[in-house]
């Protein structure tokens, strides 16, 4: 009898990556792309679709090709998948969100080189079947999404007083205890997305103490 396409086993494929196993704030990787693309939403929204859409397809490639890669090239193979995917992508975001492509700049490019997608590959696609792979990567891009929409959220409605371009808080407006407001800019710097990210980890492991090493 065959597994159900939603079991427990491959829902956690989904959910964990999210959470326990999240390629940012567990495993620390593609710490790069969150320092570089999240000081506005609307980019990290854009840079999170495009990695689930590539990692997603990655992952169910070089599962149906699992047993026909030569051991001796299967990183070149998944360099050439990964490659492809990328230039498709970005040639979509060109066609079709071209101010945020160019706000992206090169960094839609280096989503070849995203440890996350290359880790996944390896580790879970080149030993299991397509579905299950499709999910694995829908769920470790979501997970590395997730993190980068919040890094985003929080930049821009602090950092520019925007959400998606749309003004919330007025560059300057009174407090009713007395005082003023003023947007922080410290927060569209780089340094500020780290120390974002570490606040995210230090939420995540004050919830969850499983998380916390010994």
């Amino acid at each position: 009898m065959s597994e159900p396409l939603f079991s427990r086993k491959n829902l956690k494929l989904l959910s964990d990556p999210i959470n326990d196993s999240n390629p940012i704030t567990v495993q620390v990787l593609g710490i790069c792309s969150a320092l570089a693309v999240t000081a506005q939403l609307k980019p990290s929204v854009v840079m999170a679709l495009s990695v689930v859409a590539v990692m997603a397809l990655s992952n169910v490639i070089i599962s149906l090709l699992r047993n026909t890669i030569p051991n001796r090239i299967r990183i070149i193979v998944q360099l050439v998948v990964i490659a492809s995917l990328v230039i498709l992508v970005d040639q979509v975001l060109k066609a079709f969100v071209y101010d945020v492509s160019k706000q992206l700049s090169v960094f839609v490019g280096l989503i070849i080189t995203n440890c996350i997608i290359m880790g996944r590959l390896e580790a879970f696609a080149l030993g299991n079947r397509p579905w299950q792979s499709f999910l694995d990567g829908v769920g470790n891009a979501a997970g590395y999404g997730v993190i980068l929409i919040i890094v985003g959220f929080a930049r821009e409605l602090f950092g520019s007083g925007s959400i998606y371009g749309f003004q919330i808080i007025p560059d300057s407006w009174y407090i009713a205890n007395g005082g003023f407001y003023e947007n922080n800019g410290m927060m569209i710097l780089p340094p500020m997305a780290l120390i974002t990210v570490g606040i995210i980890i230090w939420v995540q492991r004050s919830k969850n103490r499983k998380l916390i090493e010994d």
